[in-house]
């Protein structure tokens, strides 16, 4: 007599579950959209065709005296809040980059609208992206803020500069498609110059951080593409077993 009632509850709580796993998927973000915007994180006017290099220092570089860096440089998303989104609380909180401007590891907590309104200058004027980035730029950067961020300060040994857990054998085995193009060394590639080589080794043993960035994210203007992590399924751990291969090749 009450199976026609347990009948509709079991068919009441399918639809239910169905309908919050579509509106889990509806809100889930496009791994490319969180990859582009990594992209323009890194170096924005080569992460998108079309877009124009920017000329002169960004309008808020003059509120910091420590970073000695002019022009390009200046309008790098990482370079004031770092590889590690953490700023003056992170790497970037001491050396040659320190500016003393905040982190972004709040950003997560916003929608990607507030996002996109900070980056049009809705709290700082001059921190406004629009005159230099279109919508689709915007709501990809955005994108990367609220879902491509990670919290490396429990990740990876400041000191050492080392992850503090990974499996260099596992990420040798994902590495495999880092070496189609960079080598079973890392070193067919040269991002330095010809008397100061920079190879896969090198950035790995120096800045980590820059390191999962780009693993994860890709080299902006890179061609062919380089494949950027977070579209081939890589979670963070993945990245940091790559990384913890990687400091073993060599740097020179």
């Amino acid at each position: 007599m009450k199976r026609p009632g347990i009948l509709r509850t079991c068919l009441w709580l399918l639809a239910a579950g169905l309908l919050l796993a579509s509106v889990a998927a509806a809100q889930a973000p496009a791994p490319a959209s969180v990859a582009t915007g990594g992209r323009l994180y890194d170096k924005w006017w080569t992460a998108v065709p079309g877009v124009k290099e920017p000329s002169g220092d960004h309008p808020l570089w003059a509120r910091q005296t420590t970073n000695k860096r002019k022009g390009l440089d200046t309008w790098r998303c990482k370079e004031c809040h770092g590889w590690d989104y953490r700023g003056k609380d992170g790497a970037y909180g001491s050396g040659s980059h320190k500016t003393g401007f905040p982190g972004i590891m709040a950003a997560p907590a916003k929608s990607v609208d507030q996002l996109k309104a900070i980056l049009k200058g809705s709290t700082t004027p001059q921190h406004n992206f629009s005159s230099v980035l279109d919508d689709a730029a915007l709501t990809h950067l955005a994108t990367f803020l609220k879902h491509g961020l990670v919290d490396l300060a429990p990740a990876i040994d400041a000191k050492t500069k080392k992850p503090v857990k990974a499996d260099a054998a596992r990420g040798q085995q994902l590495a495999v498609v880092c070496a189609a193009c960079h080598g079973a060394d890392g070193k067919k590639l040269n991002f330095g110059k010809p008397d100061d080589p920079e190879y896969v080794g090198t950035i790995a043993a120096d800045n980590p951080w820059e390191f999962q960035h780009k693993v994860r994210a890709g080299q902006p203007g890179a061609n062919p593409p380089m494949p950027a992590g977070v579209e081939l399924g890589w979670k963070l751990q993945d990245v940091l077993d790559i990384l913890a291969y990687s400091q073993t090749l060599p740097t020179k």
